[in-house]
């Protein structure tokens, strides 16, 4: 009788635990916590197979996590937050670029944290917004509760937006923008953004308000500047300065990453919170020196980085972690992108988004998340690395541009690649397979010439004075710029 009661107790449990395994996602209104790293390519992991960078904790997190592996952003910085707070491909919100005022996002966008608003969700972005640094462009306007923000598209570009006085103290002791006061922090920027993110993040638990917190770093993206402590094994190994600077970011971000899962450990979070790691474009500084000779650093075997048309520009990581929801472990190989994480998150949330807003291109990747996906139809992704000068927009067409589907990747209009057998793109496969390239002319035409009424930016004249200059200065004249920190207290 005891035996029996035992297995009848061990198959309630078991039954239970698949009950919830299986527990429908749309509408559950998970807290969302969002870390996305700057220029940190698919081989910037030791789970990937790097083995001079190690990445304990993200590693761990890939252990258990479900993980995306035909996961698709764009080549550069600001066209990847464009289409993740859009839904859209970027160059129908206006972005062309990283700079020129063409990384200016649309501001007719109902953007991913207004969305989120809607569904009853407190809003904070710590680190890199790089979608106007204006007042009307600035995330506080665009959805955000809570902003720490640097200006720009990073920490020291001063001349293209960030505030001046960040060029004689790059990445340590910064000038940043919080919420609507410039302020003065202490310590490495990386360091300062978990912070704030972090104890951001404690005050809505304690409330009891559902959170999507953006940690959108700046690091790994030059220059490479790290703590010494952190360059210090790199540079003993022989490295050149550049990759120590580099490797030693990437290093303090795996720890900061660790440091915020056992927090949400301690706080016991874990059942209802989604934490995403991934990247926002390929890697950076791909070559460098050892003991003085010229050596290649590991790109997962990928061919190019960021700003690349090929599959190191824009392949990156993507890894889900839902404790107890979502399978651990899990690999999911369907192609998909950063455009589908407006409607996956937006649906999680439970949000009713207005009749008129922008057309959302990405589709919700919850089909794939709960494993009722039994068919992921094939799609055709188009990459374009934009950045061409002002007004050329008609030369740019067949420039820096991909097309991918989840056996094919075509480069230029004129190599064809397949990434099924051939992931590494080293043999060209055009002349052979002239049919797939057809499939793909007409589709591309219409995407190509219905965008460019969207870019609004083109031909936009360059401001004279930078918006965040201007604010700097007058508060510097007013009140100064107070100094300002954000920790947790226990």
């Amino acid at each position: 009788m005891k035996n029996i009661v035992t297995t009848c107790f061990l198959c309630f449990l078991f039954l239970s635990k698949i009950a919830y395994s299986q527990k429908k996602l749309k509408n559950s209104k998970p807290n969302i916590i969002f870390v996305m790293t700057d220029d940190q390519g698919m081989g910037d992991f030791s789970c990937m197979g790097n083995q001079v960078v190690k990445t304990p904790n993200i590693d761990a997190f890939y252990q258990k996590s479900t993980r995306f592996t035909e996961y698709h952003v764009s080549p550069t910085c600001a066209p990847t937050r464009a289409a993740l707070m859009s839904g859209n491909h970027e160059f129908r919100v206006g972005v062309t670029h990283t700079i020129l005022e063409r990384e200016r996002m649309a501001l007719d966008v109902y953007t991913l944290p207004q969305a989120l608003q809607s569904a009853g969700y407190k809003t904070g972005i710590f680190g890199k917004w790089h979608l106007g640094d204006g007042d009307e462009y600035l995330p506080q306007n665009r959805g955000f509760d809570e902003v720490l923000m640097h200006g720009a598209g990073g920490i020291g570009q001063v001349s293209l937006g960030d505030f001046p006085a960040n060029k004689e103290n790059l990445y340590f002791d910064n000038i940043l923008l919080h919420n609507k006061t410039i302020v003065k922090t202490k310590g490495f920027c990386t360091d300062v953004f978990f912070d704030a993110g972090l104890a951001w993040t404690k005050k809505q638990i304690d409330a009891k308000k559902p959170y999507f917190t953006y940690l959108s770093l700046n690091a790994p993206h030059a220059p490479l500047i790290a703590p010494e402590s952190y360059k210090k094994r790199f540079l003993e190994l022989g490295y050149d300065e550049g990759t120590a600077g580099r490797y030693g970011m990437i290093e303090n971000i795996d720890d900061n990453f660790g440091r915020l899962l056992k927090k949400l450990k301690e706080w016991d979070v874990l059942d209802n919170t989604l934490i995403i790691f991934t990247t926002d474009n390929g890697a950076t500084h791909l070559g460098g020196t050892l003991n003085g000779k010229k050596v290649k650093h590991f790109n997962a075997n990928l061919k190019g980085g960021k700003n690349s048309p090929n599959e190191g520009g824009n392949h990156v990581p993507l890894f889900f972690y839902w404790k107890g929801i979502l399978s651990e472990g899990k690999d999911i190989n369907q192609l998909t992108a950063h455009i589908d994480l407006y409607k996956t998150f937006t649906e999680l949330a439970g949000a009713k988004l207005p009749e008129t807003m922008q057309s959302l291109k990405g589709l919700s990747l919850i089909p794939l998340l709960e494993n009722t996906a039994t068919t992921w139809e094939d799609r055709l992704l188009f990459t374009h690395c934009g950045r061409w000068k002002t007004g050329k927009i008609e030369e740019a067409k067949y420039t820096k541009m991909a097309i991918r589907s989840q056996q094919w990747r075509f480069v230029n209009n004129k190599e064809l690649y397949d990434v099924i057998k051939d992931p590494g793109e080293r043999k060209n496969v055009a002349s052979e397979n002239p049919e797939v390239i057809t499939k793909f002319e007409q589709p591309y035409n219409e995407w190509w010439s219905s965008s460019i009424p969207f870019m609004i930016n083109e031909n936009r004249k360059r401001v004279k004075k930078q918006p965040l200059h201007i604010k700097y200065e007058q508060q510097l004249k007013e009140i100064g710029i107070p100094f300002w920190s954000l920790k947790l207290s226990n």
